[in-house]
């Protein structure tokens, strides 16, 4: 049995030699003086060799500590020189699969069926991502990530009242894992099952109000009347006259108005329209043509009052 006096005294003889401790524990002093801690056993009558570390980096107590933990690997039927390969693995593939590595292959991914743009779904995920995950996740390896906190971070939200956006992180959690279970090495079972077995529940949808016919004169004069910024009324006077959703005419600008032609030309991407045509053709969003054509009788009017006069158009 060796003691730590011995280690230390143990010289260098210009020749390699071994000072043996017990239970398969080794002092190895090289030819030059370096001395290594070598833990040597038997696998299937073959005879193996581990290296602990250094001496005197290792001490003689830390270094029986480990060759106790190989010992106790051995009696498990564990090779301790596959097991120290398999954690050094581990820790190269932890390295490179950091939680914000994955985010960006799995957005990648995304990105060949979803469009970029205003309000997208790529926007809010990684609006959302940014403002309540990465602060959680963004030092954590993938491996490391565990059932609870993903159960942290949507707890979090829905205490702020936001569970349309908790109902989001569910899904997008979901699909990012079940990406990561398939593309990353080793990756295990997906942290997000079950996520929405314990999801406060949304509160009824509430439709906006709408129009009945014999209200729209009320709401004519009303509307004539109002004091506000003129495009606020002018646009819902648009909005009547065309039919068209709140963010289309949100979002028009002047180049999409075609008022000689009565045309007014919307962006494809604006439609929601486009969604469902892409899929039931099998299409991506990014092969869909990028214009769409709305007439507008009315306007063919006010376009030639405009010509007519140097007024503005007044949407009647």
């Amino acid at each position: 049995m060796l003691s730590d006096l011995t280690a230390r005294q143990a010289k260098c003889t210009g020749k390699p030699y071994a000072l043996a401790d017990f239970d398969g524990l080794y002092l190895y002093v090289s030819a030059i003086g370096t001395k290594a801690w070598h833990f040597r056993y038997s696998w299937f009558g073959k005879r193996e060799r581990i290296t602990l570390g250094n001496y005197p980096a290792l001490s003689l107590k830390d270094a029986r500590a480990l060759r106790d933990e190989a010992r106790s690997l051995l009696a498990k039927g564990v090779n301790p020189h596959s097991e120290r390969k398999r954690k050094r693995h581990a820790i190269v593939l932890a390295g490179e699969h950091t939680f914000m590595a994955v985010y960006e292959q799995w957005l990648a991914h995304r990105r060949l069926s979803l469009e970029e743009g205003r309000q997208t779904s790529l926007e809010q995920i990684g609006r959302v991502f940014k403002k309540d995950v990465f602060p959680s996740l963004r030092h954590l390896t993938i491996y490391e990530i565990t059932r609870a906190h993903l159960l942290d971070i949507i707890g979090k939200v829905e205490k702020r009242g936001s569970l349309s956006v908790a109902e989001k992180l569910r899904t997008w959690f979901t699909q990012l894992f079940t990406y990561a279970t398939v593309a990353i090495p080793n990756m295990g079972e997906s942290p997000s099952r079950d996520l929405e077995v314990v999801a406060l529940p949304l509160p009824p949808v509430e439709h906006n109000p709408f129009l009945r016919m014999h209200e729209l004169p009320v709401m004519l004069q009303t509307l004539r009347k109002y004091r506000g910024r003129l495009n606020t009324q002018l646009g819902l006077r648009l909005l009547m006259l065309t039919g068209v959703r709140t963010g289309e005419l949100r979002f028009a600008t002047p180049d999409q108005f075609d008022l000689d032609r009565g045309l007014w030309i919307i962006p494809v991407a604006r439609l929601k329209q486009r969604k469902l045509l892409t899929r039931k053709k099998r299409k991506r969003l990014i092969d869909t043509p990028r214009g769409y054509s709305n007439f507008l009788g009315n306007l063919q009017r006010l376009a030639s009052e405009r010509r007519a006069s140097s007024m503005p158009i007044r949407l009647n």
